[in-house]
């Protein structure tokens, strides 16, 4: 890793000091976050791991397989080592952390331009954009435990003071911890970014309730109790940092509201794509200079360009008050519109109207997010129409608040999350009219639609009003599934045990010649006991013994000559007497004739103990009969197809196996319909997948087998059931770096 990155490395940092025993309440939060930021590292390489086997599964090539699969080798393998290196290096951080000088170069190297950045490597170019966004991400999110606890770490490291504060809990040390212990992985940058990703993920974005456990830690050693940290604004902020770019402000810059001002989080990552856009726009080389340098130009944005889309008239006024769902997805061209737009607006002072920049890439931005949106084939029909009708209130959204890419939990992008993730179970045939849920979706749209004015809180309402219907609604759904999972476990458990044992007893039967008494006893009574040995196997371990006692019946029913098994038949005899005897009261069968039964019974094992003449061809089984040719080649033909059919599904099965209990299906049907189910269930003693509808219905069940074969014909996909905003940022991000790369 090139050090422009900002994350320094800890042998850096390494001295006589650092072996100096750290006071008890430090050791005390050592050992707390070392084992915290254990536990987040192995979910975030369970994550790694279930990343590349998906990307395996979806690869074009087997080259590109392969590499997947190496590289989730190399991990499996490595990860334990990677694992105790982070560890090791973390806890290193708290005997010397390092000195406040290097956070300082942290923040001159995270600011350097795209021109130094151009300077290095594509590949450590993408990791340091990555390892950079990661690390103001977090140093912004948890700005405030993060300077309490630098307050109170330099109030106990001797070495430390307000004007040298040190902090070993800071997102760039433990961030730097993690890229000396990944060195070990020979992985490629393809890999690697995805290493990072979840990293960021499952670990930095779980930073928060470590630091405010050690932060509590040093609050009951009465290290500084009663801290006290009010954040400054963004006029603050401006207020204190130096004119660094002395080209003058647009009007609709200067109009900006403090209370929209974006975080450095937001910031690094919109910057990002802007940079990205930019090389997109002019061929890789970079954007042509700012707009408002132009004097014939009224560059507007901003307040002004939400006025503008505001006083927009509904698409499609008539469907307000209708089916908002009906018909194809709205496709709206959002640079026309606003070029449609600006052409209408008066000029000033006999200056063309002209968008700034930054607007210009936040319409592309959002032209590019609803391109995703309206290809994706993981949202239901319904959901799709209904989403694209809101392309330009998000548009306004984003002119208002852009931390709508770079937060999770932005309000606007929480809703259209819930929506998409609540409406992956619908299919086309679903009436939608009687339908509560799709009644709330379209009425939660309408909403949005004449009612969002700039106030990002109409969001928040919609969307808390919307968690508490689906709690109420999912509540219903789970208790429903229950039901239905253990009602066809239920079934397909004693299905399969009923069907195991006829197969048991007619093979043995087909066998070996047995009096139709002693047949009667098994196909009717010992029958039922095999049944219940097999579904209370797992407790009380029986099944093998009810089995056996079939095979010694059929054993002692034949004549033995040699004296050898006539006393080994004296000595089974007895105990197959008792065992058959308490099975049958045991499942209550013919009580009143069971004394009779087992007379006669024995008088037939007696028979079979007298009978040394019998003939051999009595004694023994019958010869098969010998097959003619043209079966032998029938039976080597159905053999040979079905080791070609196993071989030809065995991708397929793999593919099914990845499917985990909660995963989002849909079925094509030969008739063209289709329908979305959810795998509610795996029975892994029938070898079969129950899928549920949203109501918690049951609605198809199939083995492995025959999945693998829906899928291989192109019958059964897998749905994406991630949220919808993350994975359209994420495509557009790729679409970007390949088209700029």
């Amino acid at each position: 890793m090139n050090k422009q990155s900002g994350i320094h490395y800890l042998h850096e940092h390494k001295g006589p000091g650092a072996t100096v025993k750290v006071p008890q309440e430090v050791a005390r939060i050592r050992d707390t976050v070392v084992a915290g930021l254990g536990d987040l590292l192995q979910g975030a390489f369970d994550a790694v791991d279930d990343s590349l086997f998906e990307l395996a599964n979806n690869a074009r090539s087997n080259n590109e397989q392969n590499r997947y699969f190496e590289a989730m080798r190399e991990i499996r393998i490595k990860r334990k080592g990677v694992e105790k290196h982070f560890q090791s290096a973390v806890a290193k951080l708290f005997g010397q952390p390092p000195r406040s000088s290097d956070i300082s170069n942290t923040d001159q190297n995270a600011r350097q331009t795209a021109d130094s950045l151009s300077l290095v490597h594509n590949d450590e170019l993408e990791e340091q954009v990555a390892l950079n966004a990661m690390v103001s991400k977090a140093r912004a999110y948890f700005q405030g435990p993060l300077i309490q606890l630098q307050t109170r770490f330099s109030v106990i490291y001797p070495d430390a003071n307000e004007t040298d504060p040190v902090n070993p809990m800071a997102p760039e040390h433990l961030c730097g911890a993690f890229i000396e212990a990944a060195q070990a992985l020979e992985i490629q940058i393809r890999e690697r970014l995805i290493v990072l990703k979840q990293f960021d993920r499952y670990v930095v974005s779980n930073l928060g309730m470590l630091l405010d456990e050690a932060n509590r830690i040093l609050v009951q050693a009465g290290v500084i109790p009663n801290f006290r940290y009010h954040g400054k604004t963004g006029d603050q902020v401006r207020a204190k940092e130096p004119e660094s770019n002395p080209e003058p402000k647009t009007s609709t810059e200067a109009h900006r509201q403090p209370a929209q001002a974006e975080s450095p989080r937001d910031e690094a990552f919109f910057g990002q794509i802007r940079q990205l856009l930019a090389q997109q726009r002019a061929g890789g080389v970079g954007s042509q200079g700012p707009r408002s340098a132009d004097p014939s130009l009224h560059v507007i944005g901003g307040a002004e360009l939400f006025q503008l889309l505001t006083a927009l008239p509904p698409q499609q006024p008539q469907q307000l008050d209708g089916n908002l769902s009906a018909g194809e997805p709205l496709v709206v061209d959002l640079q026309s519109l606003i070029e449609q737009l600006l052409g209408k607006a008066q000029p000033v002072d006999g200056k063309k109207p002209a968008l700034n920049e930054m607007d210009e890439d936040l319409i592309n931005l959002v032209s590019m997010l609803f391109e995703f949106i309206l290809d994706d084939y993981n949202l239901s029909a319904p959901i799709q129409v209904l989403i694209s009708r809101l392309q330009i209130p998000i548009l306004k959204v984003v002119i208002k608040d852009r931390s709508f890419f770079s937060k999770a939990t932005h309000p606007a992008r929480k809703l259209l999350n819930a929506l998409a993730r609540a409406g992956i179970g619908w299919s086309d045939a679903d009436e939608k009219t009687r339908d509560k849920l799709y009644e709330q979706i379209h009425t939660i749209v309408v909403r949005i639609l004449n009612e969002f004015d700039g106030d990002i809180a109409l969001f928040e309402r919609l969307g808390e009003e919307f968690d508490q219907f689906l709690s109420r609604e999912n509540r219903k759904a789970t208790l429903v599934e229950q039901r239905t999972r253990e009602s066809e476990r239920g079934r397909i458990k004693s299905q399969k045990a009923q069907e195991t044992v006829d197969q048991l007893l007619q093979d043995r039967l087909s066998k070996h010649r047995v009096p139709v008494a002693i047949q009667d006893i098994l196909l009717q009574g010992w029958s039922r006991v095999m049944f219940l040995a097999y579904l209370r196997n797992d407790v009380e371990h029986r099944w093998n013994q009810a089995v056996r006692v079939v095979d010694d019946l059929i054993w002692c029913l034949h004549p033995h000559i040699e004296d050898q098994e006539r006393d080994q038949w004296v000595r089974v005899v007895p105990g197959l007497l008792k065992s058959l005897r308490a099975g049958l009261e045991e499942v209550s069968y013919n009580s009143t004739k069971l004394d009779e039964m087992m007379s006669e019974f024995k008088h037939e094992l007696t028979e079979a103990f007298r009978a040394h003449a019998f003939t051999e061809a009595k004694e023994m089984p019958g010869e098969p009969e010998s097959q003619d040719e043209a079966s032998i080649a029938q039976e080597a033909a159905d053999k040979n197809q079905q080791e070609l059919e196993d071989a030809a599904i065995a991708e397929f099965v793999a593919q099914v196996d990845a499917i985990e209990v909660g995963n989002w299906v849909e079925f094509n049907l030969v008739n063209g319909a289709s329908f979305r189910c959810k795998l509610s269930a795996v029975i892994e003693e029938a070898n079969c997948f129950v899928f549920v509808n949203r109501m918690g219905l049951k609605v198809i069940e199939k083995t492995r087998t025959e999945l693998a074969h829906e899928m291989r014909r192109g019958r059964l996909t897998t749905l994406e059931h991630g949220a919808l905003m993350d994975r359209a940022l994420d495509a557009v991000m790729g679409s970007l770096r390949r088209n700029t790369g």
